[in-house]
């Protein structure tokens, strides 16, 4: 079963075709910076690669952009888009109507664009992504994965608010949680890796980021909640914030609701403390001596510490924590900084294995360590790929 994974951002577009059962990558490549002149493209198979930088001035040129190459007559891959069986869609927000991976239906989109407020820099994008893959892959069947689907298992102490009891029954106002396919791959890995069940934190860091307790394979506490923002400092979105200074800046400041939704998607977190929202311009300002960027790192570090603290209480016990995605892979700084000075729950960083780079699963912990620190790929493209051909084996 050929299928494409599509991982539509608000400006960019993540594929891949993998042939199922097997898992094998027929190719991968991503679009970003849609809308502007300079998007970058890239289009990797076994025998091509090709990186380039075109105009692609929305989602649907970049996904006729990908069909296109993906039958083109040097470098394609197929030879029409009738080959393609499935495309898997990752949608960020499933609110209270989807646990599990869904085939999509005019009922289904109905129902992620209910949503869009909920999570308004990612349904939006997905949805535009189902919208024009059905008209380029008009033979497969569309099937949508929810990141939120993971976290079912949260127990209700943990995903109730301390609100009016009607807010939860009634407007199913609870904690969701985020990144859900990342932490299930990721977390799973982990899982073989010990070879035993396991009292696991995963640490999902990117332009999002968000942290999960998992006990024997289930979510059981997550950081993002409602919608995806709060929880730790991301790239632009600001984390927990006191309530009260909401209603300040309404009530006192002037500002209005959507400025400060605004304000709090987009112009906070690192881009907020910093003016830059890339990690990797952070760093490197923070070693030339600016004191911001130095500040928001260890306040970043800071917050995922004090998670690590609450989660090991709501585990009672660690056997893992798991560094993920872009800055989780990439950034020994910031690995560095959160284990620091944290023996007391049984981290040891190895500081010569923390600066070693590997896209396998790897250990960063001395050997003494009681509690494994592991650095582990994620790759959210795979674990759609296996959802999408077990629902559609069945």
């Amino acid at each position: 079963m050929k299928i494409v994974i599509i991982n539509s951002g608000s400006s960019s577009i993540k594929y891949q075709l993998i042939e199922m059962p097997s898992a094998a990558i027929i190719c991968s490549g991503m679009i970003d910076r849609i809308g502007l002149e300079t998007s970058n493209l890239s289009y990797v198979t076994k025998t091509n690669k090709i990186e380039k930088l075109i105009p692609i001035a929305n989602h649907k040129i970049g996904l006729e952009k990908i069909a296109s190459l993906l039958m083109d007559e040097n470098v394609g891959v197929i030879k029409s888009t009738k080959e393609i069986n499935a495309v898997g869609h990752r949608v960020v927000h499933g609110g209270s109507y989807f646990s599990n991976t869904t085939v999509i239906n005019d009922e289904v989109k109905d129902r992620i664009k209910q949503l869009f407020e909920l999570a308004p820099l990612h349904n939006p994008a997905n949805f535009e992504g189902i919208v024009v893959a059905e008209d380029i892959f008009d033979s497969a069947k569309q099937v949508a994965v929810f990141d939120t689907a993971f976290h079912q298992t949260l127990p209700v102490e943990a995903y109730k608010y301390a609100i009016p009891n009607f807010l939860l029954t009634e407007n199913k106002i609870r904690v969701y949680g985020f990144h859900g396919t990342s932490h299930k791959y990721v977390s799973e890995k982990a899982i073989d890796y010990l070879e035993k069940s396991s009292k696991i934190i995963t640490i999902h860091l990117g332009n999002g980021c968000s942290m999960a307790a998992i006990k024997d394979g289930k979510s059981i506490d997550t950081t993002l909640g409602f919608g995806p923002m709060n929880g730790l400092i991301m790239g632009t979105r600001s984390g927990d914030v006191d309530q009260s200074a909401i209603f300040y800046m309404v009530n006192s400041l002037g500002y209005s609701l959507n400025e400060v939704s605004s304000m709090l998607n987009k112009q906070s977190g690192m881009l907020g403390l910093t003016g830059f929202s890339d990690l990797r311009d952070i760093e490197s300002n923070a070693e030339q001596g600016n004191k911001d960027c130095q500040l928001a790192l260890d306040m970043n570090a800071y917050r995922i510490k004090k998670y690590i603290g609450s989660y090991v209480a709501a585990l009672g016990g660690l056997d893992a924590i798991i560094f993920t995605a872009g800055i989780g892979e990439n950034s020994s700084f910031i690995r560095k900084l959160v284990c620091t000075d944290m023996e007391y729950f049984g981290l040891e960083l190895d500081s010569d294995k923390n600066e070693l780079r590997s896209k396998e699963i790897r250990e960063i912990n001395l050997p003494q360590s009681k509690a494994k620190i592991l650095v582990i790929p994620t790759n959210e493209e795979i674990e759609i790929a296996h959802q999408v051909f077990e629902l559609l084996s069945k």
